[in-house]
Formats: C-alpha cells, structure tokens, sequence
C-alpha cells in the first residue's frame, strides 16, 4: 500500500493561509524589536525604499507595471503568502548574516513549514502512515560543541515533506504529526532516526507567489531536502536543511537555500539509505 493524497486540494491559498496563522501563533515579532531605536527604522526604511526608487529610476517602470506591482502586492497579502514569500526570496541572505560568526555547523532557511512542540519519537522512529511511500532512510550522528564536548542534552527536531511533496498540517488528508518528530541525544552525544527519504516539490505556483514565478519564467522547485533544528542548553539554535548528491536543482534552488556543507553523502542500506551526519553547536554568547 502507499499513501497519497489529492494534490488538487492542496492549493496555494490553503497552504498560505496555514503558515500565516501558523506564523501569527509562534512568533511575536514585535516584541524581539520594540527596544530597537528609531535611528535603526529609520536608516533601514530609507535604504530599501531607496533601492526600490533606484530600480524604477533605472528601469523607467512605467504606471501600467508600478499598479501591476500594487495589485500583485495586494493579492500576496489576501492569499495570505507573505511567509512563502519572504521565505523563499529574502531569509537566505538574512540567514547568512545572523550566523556569519557561528564556527560549527552551517544553517539555512527554516522556510515556511514549521511547527514547534513535535512529539518525542518512538523507538529513534518518526511518524508516519501506514505504507508510506518512500526510500526507507536511516540517520546516525553526533551533537558536540565546537570544542569537541558531547552534548547529551542535545535535541533534533525534524521535519519533511512527504514522497508527494507535502508537509503535514499545510495540506490536506495527513495526518497532524506525519514526518515530523524530537529525537534526543544519548550519554555520548549520538542520535539516531528512521525515517524516509523527502521528494523535490514545486513551492504552490497557483497563488500570487506562483504568479511572479511565471511572469518571470522561473521554476518553482526546490531539491529533497531534510529540515532540522538542533539545539542544547547553553548553546546556539541551530536550523538547517539537509539536501541529497544528484538532485537537479541543488544547483538552482527557487530558495537559494543550499550550501556544500550541507550535502549528505546517502550510502545504500538493506531496501533504503544510511547517511552519517553530525552537528556542532557554538555556545551562546
């Protein structure tokens, strides 16, 4: 038996209002910022809207596309697809500033499917139906400090699409947890899971963010790719997403998401795949 799922259903607009909501329940963005001067608002308010009146400038954009960009504005917002969007186009250069110290492991992106509080999983095993369709994948690893010191409080949560390329809790007829789990640390640092192998997906492309993808003949695909967050007490969050040898757009990414260090090196295992990858986390400053 495999599981799957009508694809149909599972439209851009559903799935951007579900990471809409979802953003609007775990995160409180204002108050990260409400200490941060005026000076800063300022200086960073001119500077982007300098670079948008420098491109218009440039390209002498015209009223006829300055209200296609309003009504194409517009329309994100109702679809409810600011996350995919800045998720997709503007985190990975955010990401590579805020960590640009850390001397462990490289991140990325978290994107826009997140969920905090995964269950703990059973047996080293994530969950997952009945039959599910995919690569059986078994992954064993270490969580260290940058000076080497295993981190037996370390944690992972992990999280995927599945073999048709959704997520649960942002498409229809999964269930809640479906490829989404904690896995802890042992006394040595080590972690293991099981789970299978993610497909490459098309981020949703009938929606507004789809819209610009075909006004300027881009793809829309993104390669397999595993997401984590790693963390410990005491030391620096660590989110990333893990990509696999041969996948035809880890060269070009609609996210530009992928980084060498971040490739894993699957080798065959009984039916699946076995990888080997470990973490080292930086301490908190």
């Amino acid at each position: 038996m495999t599981t799957t799922h009508d694809e149909a259903v599972a439209t851009a607009a559903a799935s951007g209002a579900s990471a809409t909501d979802r953003f609007r329940t775990d995160k409180s963005p204002y108050e990260a910022v409400k200490d941060v001067p005026k000076e800063r608002v300022d200086e960073l308010a001119r500077e982007v809207l300098s670079a948008v009146h420098d491109t218009i400038r440039k390209h002498k954009v015209t009223y006829d596309e300055y209200n296609a960009l309003k009504a194409w504005l517009i329309q994100v917002g109702q679809d409810g697809e600011w996350p995919l969007f800045l998720d997709v186009w503007v985190e990975h250069v955010v990401e590579d500033v805020a960590t640009a110290h850390r001397k462990g492991n490289k991140g990325t992106i978290e994107g826009p499917y997140y969920v905090p509080d995964a269950p703990d999983a059973v047996d080293n095993t994530i969950p997952m139906r009945d039959g599910e369709a995919g690569t059986p994948l078994v992954w064993k690893g270490t969580i260290t400090a940058v000076d080497g010191t295993p981190l037996t409080e370390g944690k992972v949560e992990l999280w995927h699409a599945d073999n048709d390329g959704f997520y649960s809790q942002f498409a229809p007829g999964i269930p809640e947890w479906n490829l989404r789990a904690t896995f802890h640390a042992d006394e040595q640092g080590n972690f293991e899971i099981h789970t299978i192998q993610p497909a490459p997906y098309q981020i949703p492309t009938d929606g507004s963010c789809g819209k610009l993808i075909a006004a300027a003949g881009w793809h829309a695909w993104r390669p397999a790719h595993l997401h984590v967050k790693v963390s410990a007490p005491g030391y620096e969050l660590l989110t990333a997403q893990l990509y696999f040898p041969g996948d035809p757009h880890n060269d070009d990414d609609i996210a530009d998401a992928v980084k060498p260090e971040l490739l894993l090196d699957p080798q065959p295992e009984g039916d699946g795949v076995a990888i080997d990858y470990s973490f080292v986390l930086d301490p908190e400053a």
